[in-house]
């Protein structure tokens, strides 16, 4: 059953639990490329992140509400479909604004531009709109509210003349729209971070950790960039194979790592009991003394983008550079972030945790248009974070990781610390590596941030036809509610027992 065309500025009441957004448009020569998106947006008619903006880029919001399924080619024309689930969204959600926008050319020669709303369930047509446009480049078709606890549907048909980013900038998103310069050589900065130097013993350290900035601009579709620096090597002292746990007696005293001296009070009383949780955690399990290489994998995918505002991933590395610090020689710990493409991160070494908080804890900033010059006012060592992107490609850091410890080869065995909030979709190609991975001296240990969907890396511990298992997973809601006993007893559960294995394995 066709619905009556809506006429603009009209509206009607929506009872469908879950709806189908298709927007379609007819075939023809010199048509534009159309993309549908939506912007989720609160009682104050914006956005409260980048995080709100859904589209090809960026296809699923963090609540799982909103998803962008895709485009659908045909003969008679292309159809581009937005699903929202109503239960699904957040109270501080008010309103989505169904947008769209042409690439190389106007609305104006679109033909047969269309709105359609669908039940989801029973696929019938709640609502149609036929839209009209000039020398638009967006558009909002309509929008999804609500009134008094119940959902409605408005035909808009508004355009912008400004594009996509005119558009977006009006509801809150951060969009770097300035022309690329022409690169000049002899100054541009470096496009990959090199190792962080240690900073002079007479420098005097940041008071506290720095909480990165609750809106980051968005990220620039994809730029190669070279491998970075390489450190020097670790030589730790081999592993121990484990011994039994004792039932009781002190705990393995914590290392004095090089550095602490010069981290603020607070945080070095922080870094002493945490060292002290790890020894414990580890003489627990069985290996007291074992030694490690550790390295650290951030999610920075925009659905992270609420996690780094509020501060927590920055609390989960301070909690990990503990992990370092006991497991490590010389406390040094190597670290990547990820989305779409993986970045290597500086070393975070202990003496500069501060202010490698503050410059490398950074998500990744959303960009509606290609960039080629470097991000202006960053430090030499960060990344630009736009050259990362906003979606997740798990298996290509796996594999950077991967690289990055044949090239470096260690008397110790590497651990793997990886942090992710889902939205995993990769899983065929994370298994190849996994898979491929386990002749390898790296144990990973997976800790989901939160509810979401974690597919294979959840599933890993389950899949047979592994010599030894190399991999660990858990999830929690709230990182920052979960006791530091408690986090380091997980998170050090399976590496004693896979050091073991992988021992009698040979692969050690």
């Amino acid at each position: 059953m066709t619905a009556t065309p809506m006429s603009k500025g009209s509206n009607l009441p929506v009872d469908a639990p879950v709806v189908r957004v298709e927007l379609a448009w007819g075939a023809g020569s010199g048509v534009p490329d159309v993309d549908a998106s939506a912007l989720l947006l609160t009682e104050a008619g914006r956005v409260r992140d980048d995080g709100d903006f859904v589209f090809y880029n960026q296809p699923r919001h963090s609540s799982n509400a909103v998803t962008h399924r895709g485009k659908q080619p045909s003969t008679a024309g292309t159809t581009d479909t937005l699903e929202v689930d109503l239960r699904s969204l957040e109270p501080a959600i008010d309103r989505i604004v169904l947008c769209a926008s042409a690439d190389g050319g106007t609305f104006g020669q679109v033909p047969g531009l269309v709105l359609r709303l669908l039940d989801a369930g029973t696929g019938a047509e709640l609502a149609r709109f036929d839209m009209t446009a000039g020398t638009e480049t967006a558009f909002i078709g309509g929008e999804l509210y609500r009134r008094q606890g119940a959902w409605k549907f408005r035909a808009v048909g508004q355009g912008y003349a400004s594009g996509l980013a005119g558009l977006a900038t009006d509801f809150g998103i951060s969009v770097d729209d300035t022309p690329p310069a022409a690169p000049a050589p002899a100054a541009a900065p470096p496009q990959v971070p090199p190792a962080a130097p240690p900073a002079p013993a007479a420098q005097a350290p940041s008071p506290s950790a720095p909480v990165p900035p609750t809106a980051p601009p968005p990220p620039r579709p994809p730029a190669p960039h070279a491998p970075a620096p390489a450190p020097a090597p670790h030589s730790p002292a081999p592993a121990p194979a484990p011994a039994p746990a004792a039932a009781s007696g002190p705990a393995a005293a914590p290392r004095l790592t090089k550095g602490e001296e010069r981290l603020p009070v607070d945080m070095r009383k922080r870094l002493s009991l945490r060292k002290e949780q790890v020894a414990v955690s580890l003489r627990k399990h069985g290996a007291a003394g074992v030694t490690a290489r550790v390295v650290l994998v951030l999610d920075a995918s925009g659905s992270m983008s609420f996690l780094y505002s509020k501060g927590t991933v920055a609390d989960v590395v301070e909690r990990m550079a503990a992990v370092a610090a006991q497991l490590d020689d010389d406390g040094e710990m190597q670290a990547w972030t990820f989305a779409s493409r993986p970045a290597r991160l500086p070393d975070l070494r202990l003496g500069d945790l501060p202010e490698w908080l503050r410059l490398h804890v950074r998500v990744g900033e959303m960009s509606l248009f290609r960039r080629r010059s470097r991000k202006k006012g960053l430090d030499p060592s960060q990344v630009d974070m736009r050259e990362v992107g906003i979606q997740n490609e798990e298996q290509k850091v796996i594999a950077e990781v991967r690289s990055f410890v044949r090239d470096h080869p260690a008397s110790a065995p590497t651990l793997v610390l990886f942090f992710s909030d889902g939205g995993v979709y990769r899983n065929a190609e994370i298994e190849r590596e996994l898979r491929e991975a386990v002749e390898e001296p790296i144990f990973w240990q997976f800790v989901g941030l939160g509810r979401a969907d974690y597919g294979v890396l959840e599933r890993f511990d389950t899949l047979p036809g592994r010599r030894v298992d190399n991999v660990g997973f858990f999830a929690v809601d709230d990182i920052s509610t979960v006791p530091d006993a408690e986090l380091y007893d997980r998170l050090l559960s399976e590496f004693p027992s896979w050091i073991t294995a992988a021992g009698r394995a040979g692969i050690l």
